[in-house]
């Protein structure tokens, strides 16, 4: 029986074998279907292969097929009868770092490859950093091409005390390592008989059994509108709901609450699950809250439990991941995208830029550009209920926008208001 679903993401640097290690999990998983696997055949055969190049089952696009290196974000999606899987496969040239920040944001999970032969390199400390940075929870070393040098426990424990060592300097909550070797298949999916003197798990026996399903109960209660339900028929006259997905925490009928940014105070009168009432709801389901005052309650607001509603404010700190090629300079005119609420704002300063290889800041860079992560201070239009990113994920994280032409500019983690 599928119980859950983890969301994981795979980082590393060039060459270490990512999209290796991800078609060997689909294909040993029996998750491949047999018309794909008979394309990979194919292709590989094309380019001179004797055997399948199960890096072909991510690497779809034609420009990483012909360079051999993942450039997009590859998802997949796949199950076993213990959990469901959603799969970012993302790139590992530091020219793409803003790709991998895409797919490790959302990401209970990251696996992060090393090449047995080469160890920790400044790629694996910058993936380390952007994992520590985004708040994943759970961190798997998979040290790869342990075929290469022999299978040798030396090899692997030096490479897992270092890289250990670092990530849980920058804050790393939880790492696991695995001796892989992704092309042989050791300990991807069944236990490896070059490695006797490994005891631990295999990658999808951790991926199946890691803890990732939080209480919610544990989290305060959020909750973004998205939509304002008002029918207006004959048997519900007066009805008045707001449609939307919870973020995080529960919401119970009776519960008092605050409407964000107005502050206004209610308590929640029903709470309806595809059309069924019921007296409780938490994220992230989506549901249709009804308050027991008639308040002014619009797409963008956001629904919190009274006892620890964030403080509505214009002016936000924030580390940002930039993603354009456009650089942001101080002084610039954005749109901010929190949850369901985007405003106006602009760019005041720009106070810092990140040295990933340890987390240090260059004061004053003087503006952002592509893959670099910085701090900067927005001043919105209208005041936002934005979380510490520190505290939520979710209502913690917003996008700038281009006004211009809508391509979005950077990725946010809000700190503190200012």
């Amino acid at each position: 029986m599928i119980v859950d679903t983890l969301r994981f993401a795979t980082a590393g640097s060039v060459d270490d074998g990512k999209s290796t290690l991800v078609g060997r999990l689909l294909h040993d998983s029996k998750s491949v279907l047999s018309d794909q696997l008979a394309a990979v055949e194919a292709a590989s055969l094309r380019r001179g292969q004797q055997a399948p190049d199960l890096a072909l089952l991510t690497d779809g696009l034609r420009a990483e097929r012909e360079q051999g290196i993942t450039i997009d974000v590859a998802y997949r999606y796949f199950a076993t009868p213990r959990r469901r899987f959603i799969l970012a496969d993302t790139p590992g040239h530091v020219q793409y770092t803003r790709n991998m920040v895409t797919g490790a944001s959302t990401a209970d999970l990251a696996v992060v490859l090393v090449d047995a032969r080469n160890g920790v390199v400044e790629q694996t400390r910058r993936h380390a950093a952007v994992t520590a940075l985004l708040r994943v929870p759970h961190v798997v070393l998979a040290v790869n091409k342990m075929d290469l040098v022999d299978y040798a426990e030396p090899v692997f424990a030096a490479i897992a005390e270092e890289f250990t060592t670092y990530a849980a300097s920058l804050g790393v909550p939880e790492i696991t390592a695995i001796p892989v070797s992704a092309l042989a298949g050791d300990n991807v999916v069944e236990p490896s008989a070059h490695m006797d003197w490994y005891g631990g798990p295999t990658v999808l026996e951790h991926l199946e059994t890691v803890a990732v399903v939080a209480d919610p109960a544990g989290d305060a209660a959020r909750f973004p509108v998205q939509y304002v339900i008002r029918p207006q028929t004959a048997e519900h006259p007066d009805y008045r709901g707001y449609a939307g997905q919870i973020a995080s925490g529960v919401l119970r009928v009776g519960d008092a609450v605050t409407v964000l940014p107005s502050g206004r105070t209610s308590t929640i009168e029903a709470i309806d699950v595809l059309g069924e009432a019921t007296d409780a709801a938490w994220a992230p389901q989506s549901v249709t809250v009804r308050l027991a005052d008639d308040l002014d309650v619009s797409r963008g607001d956001l629904i919190a439990s009274a006892a620890s509603a964030p403080t509505p404010t214009r002016d936000v700190e924030a580390t940002v991941c930039h993603v354009s090629d456009r650089p942001l300079h101080p002084g610039d005119r954005v749109l901010l995208t929190h949850t369901t609420r985007t405003v106006q704002a602009i760019v005041k300063e720009i106070p810092s830029r990140l040295t990933l290889g340890d987390l240090s800041q260059h004061p004053a860079p003087g503006a952002l550009t592509a893959n670099d992560i910085g701090r900067i201070v927005v001043r919105t239009a209208e005041p936002l209920a934005l979380d510490a990113y520190a505290d939520s994920r979710r209502t913690g994280s917003f996008l700038l926008i281009d006004p211009a032409d809508g391509t979005t500019l950077a990725a946010g983690m809000a700190s503190t208001a200012v």
